[in-house]
């Protein structure tokens, strides 16, 4: 697995493990010093811009307390002392029971189907070779990937599996607010997020929230761009050392990813078409009109706007980093670049 050194100081390291990281911030929002930041979350999640979840600014307040390890999930951040990184039960990653499959288990295969992250897998599965009417096989789970949602253990037909989750919480989106351009969807590591199908005239919200499989991490309220979604961590749910003081910390109000990514455009390959224009949210949020499609009736735009036959960029600062311009445009003129951290 892929380590990344964020600071060393002697015989100690910071190493963060940017596979096992969704995003959540929880690291951030628990370190005292401001050391670690988090930004352009949507973009990173939706793999359109080369950069990782987590950074940190080197100014060398860091006193390695490990508090963003301890309270990591997905344990994606460890201090290692001589190459060894301390786990025990003032970790949450480490207090956290493992989803587990126990004897009950018939490989039928509703937790491969169903899992967010693809770490279910079933090996050697085949007919019994014993003239019973089951299932052989043995059925794994990769922890190292697992998020704890519990999908796996919803969907279990004979109730094979266990789980626990990481955090208790509360989910607010408004409806007002959001303009349903699937950042949240696409960047939920517990897929709780999604779009409803609708018929001919059926009015549906705009995301739906599965409160069963929520983990309470916060990641789609950081990669909101235009900061719709508020996710608050009730309490810990696991029983890890510290809980109290962790809990404390985590309910304090929610902060705002930084800004760690910058617009880039290609005036020659623009088309002028409008649709980036169009679909950003930002823009979306300013004028509802802007959002029906009348592009060319409006004077001032907050982010993105055609001028002279391409596109240009109004104000980098109130960019949400969601790339959703990335993703409508059919040339490849707008992009997201990674932004040194200040």
């Amino acid at each position: 697995m892929k380590e990344v050194l964020l600071e060393s100081r002697e015989d100690t390291q910071q190493v963060y493990l940017p596979e096992k990281c969704i995003g959540c911030g929880t690291c951030v929002q628990i370190c005292p010093k401001g050391e670690l930041v988090i930004g352009a979350v949507g973009a990173v999640a939706r793999g359109l811009i080369d950069q990782n979840f987590i950074e940190k600014r080197m100014t060398g307040a860091c006193v390695f307390c490990a508090l963003c390890a301890r309270v990591c999930p997905t344990g994606a951040l460890e201090v290692q002392k001589a190459g060894e990184a301390k786990k025990d039960g003032s970790y949450l990653s480490v207090a956290l029971l493992p989803t587990s499959v126990n004897e009950l288990c018939v490989h039928c295969g509703l937790c491969v189907e169903v899992c967010p992250q693809g770490c279910i897998e079933i090996k050697g599965r085949g007919l019994a070779v014993d003239g019973s009417l089951k299932i052989s096989g043995k059925t794994s789970i990769d922890l190292n990937a697992c998020v704890h949602c519990g999908w796996c253990e919803a969907v279990c037909p004979v109730g094979a599996i266990s789980f626990q989750k990481p955090f208790a919480g509360e989910f607010f989106r408004d409806e007002d607010v959001c303009q349903a351009c699937l950042t949240c969807v696409h960047t939920c590591p517990a897929n709780a997020l999604f779009n409803k199908e609708w018929g001919p005239g059926e009015i549906v919200e705009k995301v739906s929230h599965r409160k069963d499989a929520c983990i309470y991490c916060g990641a789609c309220a950081l990669a909101c761009p235009v900061g719709a979604i508020t996710v608050c961590k009730i309490s810990i749910i696991p029983e890890m050392l510290g809980k109290k003081a962790f809990e404390k910390k985590l309910s304090e109000p929610a902060f705002r990813p930084s800004r760690t990514s910058v617009l880039r455009t290609n005036e020659d390959a623009c088309l002028g078409c409008g649709n980036c224009v169009i679909a950003c949210p930002v823009n979306a949020l300013s004028d509802p009109y802007l959002a029906s499609g009348h592009l060319n009736e409006l004077d001032e735009l907050p982010l993105l706007e055609v001028l002279n036959g391409s596109v240009k960029v109004v104000d980098q600062e109130v960019c949400g980093s969601c790339a959703t311009c990335a993703m409508i445009c059919p040339v490849e003129a707008i992009w997201l670049e990674r932004r040194e951290v200040e």
